[in-house]
């Protein structure tokens, strides 16, 4: 299936430095993506599993995930399995709505162990964007949660993605691993056979803006490196985030009541600017 013809719109969610808050701007994008009335398949391509814990997934021993659909692909090289992801589907634990709109392809610790075998093989960076081809026509949006590197597992994402979204915090690191991340989408996206490929937007995360270092990255640095590509508004540093994922079990920033609304109201505002950068239509749900 063509990219023309693919109704989903695959994100991949990236920055080559880890505590970014990549995964948590991925799973409260989606809330709010849901709660909008967006249908979205939620990958988690991060070995620790963080973004199917925080979204309530019970891990099951019988349940395939994406490493099952990678090593599946790397053993029948010939087989016709387009679309097989959809093999590893599973449900969220969130209540409704979100349950009833979000789908997790969830991930387990050997993935890493699949990620060492497989780079360097040849067409093996496409393995995940020819596992989805099919398998996502019933979703609006892709939300791909990637490992904190530039490495295989994030490769197969940029292979697989319309556009990427960069979240990054206010630190030196985390300003330089959006940087890294920039350079390598422009400098190999023909090398991915993905020449469109682009970074739509950058996300500030994790911000204090009563430290002087923070204050002077959000107000100076980050918009002279970013520019009109820095989206709005920021996310601040808010205990709330931890709470929700720390719950047992982890549940939507708005079960949190009056803590969580205002960071979930934040993210309503960033998953529109999302929903409008990348063309989508009327969701999905809001269609009779």
């Amino acid at each position: 299936m063509t990219q023309a013809q693919r109704r989903a719109r695959r994100v991949a969610v990236a920055n080559n430095k880890g505590g970014t808050g990549k995964t948590s701007s991925t799973i409260n994008l989606a809330a709010a993506l849901a709660e909008a009335g967006y249908n979205i398949l939620v990958i988690d391509l991060d070995p620790q599993g963080n973004a199917g814990r925080r979204l309530a997934y019970l891990a099951d021993p019988t349940q395939p995930t994406v490493s099952d659909v990678l090593k599946t692909l790397a053993e029948q090289p010939d087989a016709d399995l387009e679309g097989c992801a959809a093999d590893a589907f599973t449900e969220i634990g969130w209540p409704a709505p979100y349950n009833e709109r979000i789908t997790l392809l969830p991930s387990r610790t050997d993935l890493e162990n699949r990620a060492m075998l497989e780079a360097g093989q040849l067409g093996a960076v496409h393995r995940l964007e020819v596992a989805l081809d099919g398998a996502d026509d019933e979703f609006d949006i892709v939300l791909i949660d990637c490992p904190p590197n530039l490495g295989h597992l994030t490769q197969l994402a940029l292979a697989a993605a319309d556009v990427t979204l960069c979240v990054m915090d206010p630190e030196l690191d985390g300003i330089e691993g959006a940087m890294a991340l920039r350079d390598f989408v422009t400098n190999n996206r023909k090398k991915l056979s993905n020449p469109s490929l682009e970074v739509v937007g950058y996300v500030v995360n994790r911000v204090d803006t009563r430290t002087g270092a923070h204050k002077f990255q959000v107000e100076e640095s980050i918009p002279e490196a970013f520019g009109q590509d820095l989206w709005e508004p920021l996310l601040p540093e808010r205990v709330a985030i931890k709470d929700a994922a720390d719950a047992d079990p982890p549940r939507p920033l708005r079960a949190l009541g009056r803590d969580g609304e205002e960071m979930a109201s934040r993210f309503d505002k960033l998953a529109a600017q999302l929903a409008t950068r990348i063309g989508l239509g009327v969701p999905t749900a809001e269609v009779s």
